[in-house]
């Protein structure tokens, strides 16, 4: 496409084979059978390579709109507002029917988010900043008046009462994986990258400072308040200071929220720079492909991936050294699949089918694509 940003396209393949490395170690009991320094390494990626993901979706919807957004044209966003409703309703039920076969599936909570989004297409970055805070503190306020744990089974990670209306609709907005409020959050704060011109190196470096910043603070006040608030009490009080004040993706407090946004856009705009500089070098080819097939082998490390490692008895009990080696492994097969497949089509199969289904002209999306 023509002045496709492909450091998207990279930053994409980065966070699918992340999220691999997270789901296969949870999926296989490993998460902390291994080394300490290496349980400590994967845990930095819990919840951030998710929330590049939700990041990127709200870059690619600020790009498909900018064109509209800028004309005077009356309704000119419509079209492009219908065209992501439907592709909302098809993750939503998409992700549905999957989450029998992967409780933590992140699909359904992507139809969610990007509805919103569709009606947020023409507000201002200050009046999607205002939401990105107000839902993060709306979260914490959320998490002290409710009870976060309700219908968690945290042993099996299993949700009592996810298919009824009111269990569900808990589990969409407030204590599900990936909760409306305040991972919403996330995908607005792409939408604001997606306005500014990441062609241009000061806003690339403006961004990836910003971001850095965000989260080392975010990280820092989370340490600092932590060990200074935990000395001298109670166990319950210590996990509930943590909880609190920590910066792990469950509950998604507002510092994990910092974290991960911050994380998240220093990526981004790292990898945009890369691929400003190396876009015209063979070797980057297949990891850019890899990330155009981004909804497609997430589907994949799932019916593919777990369904093959449970096939040959290796899904549960494993070693965090074995889930990294078949994450390793998934991951490489992904990226010679997605190269070969981008030889001869556009896009992946699940995406062929969402567009065919959603869509009668082309238009590009912030879960495929770049705009």
């Amino acid at each position: 496409m023509k002045n496709r940003i492909i450091g998207y396209d990279l930053a994409r393949a980065l966070a699918l084979f992340g999220m691999v490395v997270v789901n296969f170690k949870i999926v296989m009991g490993a998460a902390d059978n291994g080394p300490p320094w290496l349980i400590h390494l994967t845990g930095l990626l819990e919840g951030r390579a998710a929330a590049t993901f939700v990041l990127l979706a709200g870059v690619g919807i600020s790009l498909l709109s900018g064109k509209a957004r800028r004309s005077n044209t009356p309704n000119a966003t419509v079209p492009i507002r219908n065209t992501l409703l439907k592709r909302a309703l098809f993750l939503f039920v998409v992700g549905l029917l999957y989450t029998p076969v992967w409780p933590a599936d992140i699909l359904h909570f992507y139809g969610i988010y990007i509805a919103v989004a569709a009606l947020l297409l023409t507000s201002s970055i200050r009046n999607l900043s205002i939401l990105s805070f107000l839902l993060m503190a709306g979260f914490a306020a959320m998490f002290l008046a409710f009870n976060y744990e309700y219908e968690w089974n945290w042993k099996t990670l299993e949700y009592a009462g996810f298919w009824t209306p009111v269990g569900m609709i808990r589990n969409l907005f407030f204590n599900g994986f990936h909760p409306t409020v305040p991972w919403l959050s996330f995908l607005l704060i792409g939408m604001i990258i997606g306005r500014f011109d990441m062609n241009n190196p000061v806003i690339r470096r403006r961004v990836f400072w910003a971001g850095l910043v965000t989260a080392l603070a975010a990280e820092v006040t989370s340490w600092l308040l932590i060990h200074s608030l935990s000395a001298g009490v109670s166990l319950a009080d210590q996990e509930a200071i943590v909880s609190i004040f920590g910066t792990k993706p469950m509950p998604p407090m507002p510092l994990y929220i910092l974290a991960g946004a911050g994380a998240a856009s220093a990526v981004v705009a790292a990898l945009v720079e890369v691929g400003m500089r190396c876009g015209n070098q063979q070797w980057i080819r297949p990891w850019v492909a890899t990330g155009q097939l981004a909804l497609t082998l997430y589907v994949a490390h799932v019916v593919i991936g777990m369904g093959i490692l449970e096939a040959i008895d290796r899904l549960e009990n494993q070693t965090l050294s074995f889930s990294l080696l078949a994450s390793g492994v998934f991951f490489a097969l992904s990226v010679v699949f997605a190269s070969l497949w981008r030889r001869r089509f556009k896009r992946g199969p699940v995406e062929i089918v969402m567009r065919f289904l959603t869509e009668k002209r082309r238009v590009e999306s912030g879960l495929d694509s770049n705009a």
